[in-house]
């Protein structure tokens, strides 16, 4: 191959790069849009993949925006992709990702994939973010393999976070491994600290946030202030405990619970099962609809928040246990449940969900990959998908969140 060549953007891949065909490969350029000419430069070749880098950009797209980040961009921070492209076009970019990926990996080719829900915030929508400490302070992943971007700004933290950011000295804790800033919903700031040992940090900071340690194994220890994290869901308020997972686009959170409600439609004589359920949003909402909920989780602070969460509620039962643990020994005739793993299904969890007579499932994803995978494996499970919606809960970023329904017969 030349030491630069030209190519006509025609798509995105996952991971946020444009692609083109240049001969018989795939080329993948990052920072490019569909429908620009640019000149690249070959970088490196994996499989029927050529990765290169922008040199010049020849035609450029109407979408394309000056991005707001100083650290965007080469060789910088790699937290945010897409901060060069409109918001709109953003939408749409994403959409048509997820198509192309449900029927790449998944095989789905009926037309199932709504419009995306835009997020209501392009900036400073994050709630929690997690850094890693460089020389002269705190970085993010770079956009080079296994390094980290120093990072002064933000734009897609919470502002309230990048005041606290700012602030921070990080000479008192010679030994952190990682860095998580955190804000609830009553704007009740947390930092969440890994450490390199299991000794507890002697800490001299004066700053009006709580202060939570997670040990190696997960679990946390208060060190100053409350515990956990409080956030706002429609009428309700959710207790999350440092370690415990929560989407950190905390404001897109109620829609999700609108789009699980809507699409699975449960009924009072309903027994529905949430799994990887967290600290227990969705079964709270699921509860005012069904008969009985059962909120299974494997990670026990979370499984423990969930149970405060929930205690006013009389039809759920709260089990902390893996999902092949519990299913396997669960009473009931459950045939309606909402999931919502942080990586694909096992093949024993799709099993299960087949034995118990599970008939209507609503999958609620991050990672449109293992939705796609997943779409597959449960097609051979005898389930059929009938709808996908997709949020935005990351702009400037290729990332998506969606909700597939799934029915069997």
């Amino acid at each position: 191959m030349a030491d630069t060549f030209e190519v006509e953007i025609d798509g995105m891949a996952h991971g946020g790069s444009g692609t083109a065909r240049y001969g018989k490969r795939t080329v993948r350029v990052p920072y490019t849009i569909p429908g620009e000419r640019v000149l690249a430069r070959p970088q490196r070749t994996d499989q029927q993949v050529q990765y290169a880098a922008g040199v010049r950009l020849l035609d450029a797209s109407a979408d394309r925006v000056f991005p707001r980040c100083q650290h965007f961009g080469p060789g910088k921070c790699g937290r945010c992709q897409w901060q060069h492209i409109d918001y709109a076009a953003q939408l749409l970019l994403k959409q048509d990702l997820l198509v192309e990926t449900l029927e790449t990996l998944g095989g789905i080719t009926d037309d199932v994939v709504q419009p995306v829900v835009p997020a209501p915030e392009q900036w400073g929508y994050n709630t929690h973010m997690t850094f890693t400490p460089v020389a002269g302070g705190l970085g993010l992943p770079s956009t080079e393999e296994r390094k980290f971007t120093p990072i002064e700004i933000c734009h897609v933290l919470h502002p309230d976070l990048l005041v606290l950011y700012q602030s921070l000295d990080l000479e008192t804790l010679p030994d952190l491994k990682r860095l998580k800033l955190q804000i609830g919903s009553d704007g009740a700031r947390m930092l969440v600290l890994f450490m390199n040992s299991e000794d507890a940090p002697e800490l001299e900071m004066d700053m009006d946030a709580s202060i939570n340690l997670l040990l190696p194994d997960n679990e946390p220890v208060n060190l100053l202030g409350d515990s956990h994290t409080r956030y706002r869901i429609h009428d309700r308020t959710f207790r999350v405990t440092a370690g415990s997972y929560f989407r950190a686009n905390a404001r897109q959170v109620p829609v999700l619970v609108d789009g699980v409600l809507r699409l699975l439609a449960p009924q009072p004589d309903d027994y529905v099962l949430d799994l990887y359920a967290g600290v227990g949003v969705f079964g709270a909402f699921l509860a005012r609809h069904a008969k009985v909920v059962t909120v299974v989780e494997s990670y026990p602070p979370a499984a423990t928040d969930a149970e405060t969460n929930l205690a006013d509620l009389d039809n759920v039962d709260v089990i902390e246990g893996t999902i092949e643990n519990v299913l396997d020994g669960l009473d009931g005739e459950y045939d309606t449940a909402v999931v919502d793993p942080s990586a694909m299904l096992s093949d024993e969890a799709l099993d299960l969900l087949e034995d118990i007579g599970i008939r209507r499932l609503a999958y609620v994803s991050g990672d449109m990959i293992a939705l796609a995978r997943d779409c597959k494996r449960l097609q051979d499970h005898g389930y059929r998908l009938r709808v996908v919606q997709p949020y935005d809960l990351a702009p400037q970023t290729f990332y998506l969140d969606s909700i597939a329904l799934f029915t069997r017969i």
